[in-house]
């Protein structure tokens, strides 16, 4: 193993993400109650700029008004991009009015590390205004060619600053950024023969892995389509993700189903270990379990699998 480890700059139950747009206030208490993980109050894309100033006011006296830790939810504020007139009175207003109550924010679009500098500064400088005690932590959305091509430095940067926990890839821009042809949000195109995400979703893990932070696969648009949205989740967590976006309750039971590891799967990481203690225990390095080798890193994957049931359960009692 490498002398050189990033350890997480935060732990977190992120096994779905439900995305509210800050125009649709009638929707706050439902999130509220929904039994998400996650909650992003989002002020970009599902806002139409009419509604920006109005929408950032919603989402200030919803997190100021509802209960979201007593209800479970880690909440979380999309603000819009850095080439709009709009990120700078975001972050301020956010922090100044409910900075106290709020986890992390979302960064859209990010291309290069200078993006989250910018907001991690700002962050800095309002925390110690307001005299805050917590931490807000940064978010970071991978969904242009630009990002996918610095994921690695943004990654390593933001784990570094102390302040970044995750990054999530937004599907649809960056196919649009592609130029990509796509049957839906996150769908897969027939004529593709296989997964056209797997190599970005594959990339940004690593570098997420790498350096500490949790990656999050982002959205599939159809929402009457529960199977596509289970295949698109199952091949995100087979590649690492811990966690995927719900654009509509419905789909948050999918995603809890598919980043929950199963009773089975972690009775056997369970028995792994205890196999592997007895070996070690007798001086042998490995040991056999069901007709299988194990070894030492069969236990780190065993370890995984019990610390994420650990934390799941330790979320929901």
């Amino acid at each position: 193993m490498s002398h050189t480890l990033y350890e997480a700059n935060a732990q977190r139950v992120q096994r779905c993400e439900l995305a509210v747009p800050g125009s649709s206030p009638e929707m706050f208490e439902k999130a509220l109650k929904s039994g998400v993980d996650f909650v992003f109050l989002d002020l970009e894309d599902a806002v139409a700029p009419d509604d920006k100033l109005q929408a950032r006011k919603n989402i200030i006296q919803a997190i100021n008004d509802l209960d979201w830790k007593g209800n479970g939810i880690t909440l979380s504020v999309r603000i819009n991009g850095l080439d709009t007139q709009y990120m700078v009175r975001d972050v301020v207003d956010l922090v100044e009015q409910a900075g106290a109550k709020i986890d992390t924010l979302l960064i859209p679009k990010v291309g290069v590390y200078g993006d989250v500098y910018m907001v991690d500064a700002m962050l800095s400088q309002l925390e110690m205004q307001e005299g805050l005690k917590n931490k807000i932590g940064i978010e970071c959305l991978i969904e242009t060619a630009l990002g996918m091509a610095n994921v690695e430095d943004i990654a390593k940067q933001g784990a570094l600053s102390g302040r970044v926990e995750a990054l999530h890839f937004g599907v649809a821009d960056y196919a649009a950024s592609n130029r990509a042809r796509t049957v839906n949000i996150g769908g897969l195109n027939p004529d593709y023969p296989g997964d056209q995400w797997h190599a970005a979703i594959s990339r940004m893990t690593v570098a997420c892995r790498a350096y500490g932070l949790r990656p999050i696969d982002g959205p599939f648009g159809d929402i009457k389509d529960p199977e596509g949205y289970k295949a698109g989740a199952r091949r995100a967590a087979a590649l690492g993700c811990e966690g995927k976006w719900a654009i509509h309750p419905s789909q948050i039971a999918l995603a809890n189903e598919v980043f929950t590891p199963p009773a089975a799967e972690v009775e056997k990481a369970k028995r792994i270990l205890a196999a592997l203690q007895e070996a070690a225990a007798q001086g042998k390095g490995a040991a056999a379990l069901d007709g299988r080798l194990i070894d030492a890193a069969s236990e780190r994957m065993a370890n995984n699998i019990v610390r994420a049931a650990d934390a799941i359960a330790a979320k929901t009692k």
